[in-house]
């Protein structure tokens, strides 16, 4: 039964097989993809959402890329990772079959066949045994809103799980519980084009030259000569290109935010309008009153006139002020208050719905926009809460379901699930498209949990991640640029990727595998309309009707790749001509009253403070523009690797190298209560004395990081610990 059904649907399953002209491990490619001399793709790196020009022989198969000159978001710009996109996919160690544990602990080629029957029939033994909050996925943002939204609709709909999280669980949690709360919806209110409108741009826990070097490159763009303020402990090279940097001591932010709200309030420098159409003023005006500078320089590290001259120049009348963040704040112990307090000082001073405006974060990757709107994880598929009947009612019928398959129970959060895993509650996961085992914070805990499980599918591209090397079994995966589909990036602009390389070996688009499962499963009849990605970008498309993030008004992939990417929302009566949609304009928000919420709470105490035995608080974050994540796809081209460094390395004070002896390039070990890492020391007043910074991108330095979250969006806090020094 399966075998047939493999014949029918599942595309080429051996090399023999995927000789057919056009056909990309998808099955049937569409006219609009079969071989021509160029098509255009988005970038599957990080969230800015560059479209890349792609140049294909006359078999139809990717050879180069150019950065497509004409496209809203990068204007002809890409970074090096971008430029080297092609090159991750020809690697030697790609997934090429599947791939099982045998008796002997050793990964050995299976068929497709075999590995649908494992994968169905051990999960169904889990389940049969330890019920349905037995099994969990932890899932990611690098795959298109079509494959995560047949993930989690699959998984919870047709399997009848509940528990699965993203990994935009670590990257933009914060955010979206900050817009949610605030807003009644996740919506960041912004566009692009706002860094080149702008003032005052305010760059907040965030080094936009390396994190996101095609937006450094539209703020250099901005002729109105502005203000830009970087607020970081580190001196990055986004600071160190700023008009002005804010150093403050680490997690001093809100501390500082509120001591803004405190001057500006004060002064009564606000826009009346704009907090006409706020709750809370009134109690947010009370909460702040104990925010004065002198009150707060022993957090922050900053002058009172530090501060008042920054409230000053946040709150000048007639200038557009926007503010941006990213992990620097999104991953923290109290990163939510921290985007809220940012979001009040936008609604206070009426820096919200205008051009050149707005508290804008900037996603990590390149479809965690897609993910929170489409994974099926903390929100039903299209922007619905599980927990509302009328919402569980529509997504029933639009996707012609039983209503009772949907359950109004909440999943557990990515660090819940795993901790479920420790306490032998969570008996099998299944990781798709993401590398935890390298990723997660404080990583040795996975190796521990490993123990605990029955059975462990990793689905991905790579063989070789830390997180396929101990499965039980390994699913393999197609990669970018070799499937279609769409990504959403920060600004809700939606972009369609294609398929322009062929997947190697008996690979499938993860789509394709999600087809396959749910035929294995004996669900495959609730999915007969998912029948490739455009298909179900159709069945999506529709269930967003009247929600916020409404984009009835697309027709088809096509018409997004005409309009130079369309952003949400995009109702059936939008405009053709509109290119850019910022959002409260009209100062009209989603929640019950209308308005926005100024929500605010006191900075929490950090969770592991420096002591005698442990002096240095260690910083993690991007290094260089070339590297990516866990390095799965960068350390795979050749060119990449030579732009960044190869070893872990840590940044020093050079009074504290001093102090400790330490040279420069020697090898130091840095340790923190749950391990170590080696590295080379690298001498620079890049950091404050008594702070280290390591590169979040080596294996080994999630093995420093600290088990703490954000108590509202259960983010990670992976940018603060204590660790002491070893020579």
């Amino acid at each position: 039964m399966i075998h047939q059904f493999l014949k029918q649907h599942s595309g080429p399953l051996t090399r023999e097989l995927v000789q057919e002209p056009g056909n990309f491990g998808l099955g049937n490619v569409p006219s609009r993809l079969k071989p021509t001399s160029t098509t255009t793709s988005i970038c599957g790196y990080c969230a800015t959402g560059c479209q890349l020009k792609i140049h294909r022989d006359q078999g139809g198969n990717a050879i180069n890329l150019t950065p497509q000159s004409k496209y809203p978001v990068n204007l002809g710009m890409a970074c090096p990772k971008g430029w080297q996109a092609l090159d991750v996919l020809h690697s030697e160690d790609r997934a090429t079959t599947p791939l099982l544990r045998n008796a002997n602990g050793d990964l050995c080629e299976i068929s497709w066949e075999i590995a649908l029957s494992e994968f169905t029939q051990r999960l169904k033994s889990i389940q049969r045994k330890h019920g349905n909050e037995s099994v969990a996925f932890l899932s990611t943002g690098q795959i298109s809103f079509e494959e995560m939204a047949f993930l989690g609709c699959l998984f919870k709909f047709g399997m009848g799980f509940i528990h699965g999280d993203a990994n935009t669980r670590q990257c933009m949690a914060t955010a979206v519980t900050a817009y949610k709360q605030s807003f009644g919806f996740d919506a960041p209110p912004g566009c692009y084009a706002d860094f080149e409108e702008s003032d005052v741009i305010v760059l907040i826990g965030s080094n936009l030259c390396i994190a996101h070097p095609i937006l450094w490159q539209r703020v250099m763009r901005n002729k109105r000569n502005p203000d830009i303020i970087v607020i970081d402990p580190r001196s990055t090279e986004t600071a160190q290109a700023a008009t002005k940097h804010i150093q403050l001591k680490p997690k001093g932010d809100l501390a500082l935010l509120h001591a803004l709200a405190h001057c500006i309030l004060r002064d009564e420098r606000i826009d009346k309008d704009s907090i006409s159409a706020t709750e809370g003023i009134n109690e947010y005006r009370e909460f702040v009153r104990a925010y004065a500078p002198e009150k707060v320089s022993a957090k922050t590290g900053l002058e009172n006139e530090q501060i008042e001259s920054l409230a000053r120049l946040v709150s000048e009348p007639g200038k557009r002020v926007s503010w941006w963040w990213t992990m620097g704040v999104n991953q923290s112990y109290e990163g939510v208050r921290t985007a809220q307090a940012i979001i009040n000082l936008c609604l206070i001073t009426g820096n919200i719905g205008k051009p050149g405006t707005g508290p804008n974060s900037i996603t990590g990757q390149c479809n965690a926009m897609g993910s929170r709107l489409f994974s099926n994880t903390t929100s039903l598929v299209g922007g619905h809460d599980f927990q509302n009947p009328e919402h569980r009612r529509k997504v029933a019928h639009g996707l012609g379901i039983p209503e009772d398959s949907i359950t109004a129970q909440a999943s557990m959060a990515y660090d819940e699930i795993l901790a479920a895993a420790e306490e032998g509650k969570i008996k099998g996961l299944w990781i798709v498209a993401t590398n935890p085992f390298h990723s997660w914070i404080d990583s040795g805990r996975l190796a521990r949990l490993r123990e605990k499980l029955d059975f462990l599918v990793v689905q991905d591209m790579y063989r070789t991640t830390e997180s396929a090397q101990v499965a039980d079994l390994i699913l393999p995966a197609a990669a970018w640029g070799e499937k279609d589909g769409c990504f959403i990036n920060s600004e809700r602009r939606i972009g369609t990727i294609k398929a322009v390389h062929q997947a190697p070996g008996m690979a499938l688009s993860d789509f394709r595998i999600f087809r396959l499962i749910a035929h294995a499963w004996g669900c495959g009849d609730l999915f007969s309309k998912w029948t490739d990605p455009e298909s179900a970008f159709h069945l999506l498309r529709d269930l967003t009707k009247d929600r916020p993030c409404d984009i009835t008004g697309i027709r088809s992939y096509q018409q997004i790749d005409d309009a130079g990417g369309i952003q949400w929302p995009y109702p059936k009566d939008s405009l053709e001509q509109e290119q850019e949609r910022r959002l409260f304009a009209d100062r009209k928000y989603y929640t019950s009253s209308g308005k926005a919420k100024l929500l605010f709470s006191s900075p929490a105490e950090n969770p592991e403070p420096i002591d005698a035995d442990y002096p240095f608080q260690l910083l993690t974050g991007r290094g260089t523009s070339s590297q990516w994540h866990t390095q799965t796809r960068t350390a795979k081209s050749a060119i990449l690797k030579k732009l960044y460094p190869t070893e872990a390395y840590v940044e020093i004070h050079p009074k504290d190298a001093a102090r400790l002896g330490i040279e420069d390039l020697q090898q130091i070990t840095i340790t923190s209560r749950r391990g170590s890492i080696v590295a080379q020391a690298y001498i620079a007043p890049t950091v404050q004395s008594g702070q280290l910074f390591i590169p979040m991108h080596y294996p080994q330095v999630n093995t420093l990081t600290h088990s703490s979250f954000d108590p509202y969006s259960r983010q990670p806090n992976y940018k603060l610990c204590a660790v002491t020094i070893r020579i």
